[in-house]
């Protein structure tokens, strides 16, 4: 789906934002990429969606070259950017003009998801708060059936209750066949939903690894007393420490906050 390989990158004359950079992703997984402002996480999520050059042979997407915009792969590829400006039209309007652009466009689909942030398909999308348009455009993305969905930042804007949705709508709305990346700061509100984390720092991936893989080699708790404990991450917490340790036979949940200020802090973590 998506192969990365030794990418390197900048901005006109500064320095490499990326240095050497590989990875690859399938599909079957909603994959979160995490890394400090700065990092480039929505560079290169614009690599990928081609609306920036990488250069040449660095960077493929479904065996394609993304900054060619060949319609077959436009038609499977859809980005959700942290900002963007959106026609002074009806929601139903929007709908019709855009959707047959993507050949597996669900209508039914589209009006569940709509149904559950409670938007009117006549309402104006220029008249829509923020999160409302960005509570739009999650579910247009989702109703495309595209092969590769991009998300950035998508609960920004969200209140409370629409993030919660904004799970359910994600988790039951995807099947194998597709590959969600989401970047995001907010990472307690996708911890629950993501099955692989990417780590971005100092232009390279320094984690690269599934929940699953992660819980296996990894134990994440809390406690008041360092004495004894086989720490390999601690950070000061109300009441004590958060610790991230070795696992020991009885898997725990994964602190995904923990987990990225360790990868960034300069630990190796295999």
């Amino acid at each position: 789906m998506i192969e990365i390989t030794n990418l390197s990158f900048h901005y006109g004359k500064q320095k490499n934002l990326f240095n050497g950079l590989t990875l690859s992703e399938k599909e079957g997984s909603i994959v979160g990429l995490l890394g400090k402002n700065g990092a480039g996480k929505s560079t290169l999520l614009k690599l990928i969606t081609g609306l920036l050059e990488a250069p040449k042979n660095t960077l493929m997407v479904m065996a394609d070259v993304p900054f060619r915009r060949n319609p077959s792969l436009l038609e499977e590829v859809y980005f959700v950017p942290e900002e963007y400006d959106l026609p002074s039209v009806k929601i139903s309007e929007y709908v019709k003009a855009y959707s047959v652009f993507y050949p597996r466009f669900d209508h039914a689909k589209l009006g569940r998801i709509l149904a559950d942030f409670e938007l009117d398909t006549n309402s104006k999308l220029t008249k829509q708060s923020y999160g409302q348009k960005k509570k739009f455009l999650i579910a247009f993305a989702l109703s495309t059936n595209c092969k590769l969905l991009v998300l950035d930042e998508p609960t920004n804007g969200l209140d409370i209750p629409s993030k919660s949705i904004f799970r359910k709508v994600v988790a039951s709305s995807l099947s194998e066949e597709q590959l969600v990346l989401i970047s995001t700061h907010q990472v307690k509100d996708v911890e629950n939903l993501i099955d692989k984390i990417i780590v971005l720092d100092q232009g390279k991936v320094v984690l690269q690894q599934s929940i699953w893989e992660i819980a296996e080699k990894y134990s994440f708790c809390s406690t008041t007393n360092l004495e004894g404990i086989e720490s390999l991450y601690h950070e000061v917490s109300p009441g004590g420490f958060k610790v991230m340790k070795p696992a020991n036979g009885t898997p725990t949940e994964v602190d995904i906050e923990l987990l990225f200020n360790a990868a960034i802090s300069g630990i190796t973590l295999k």
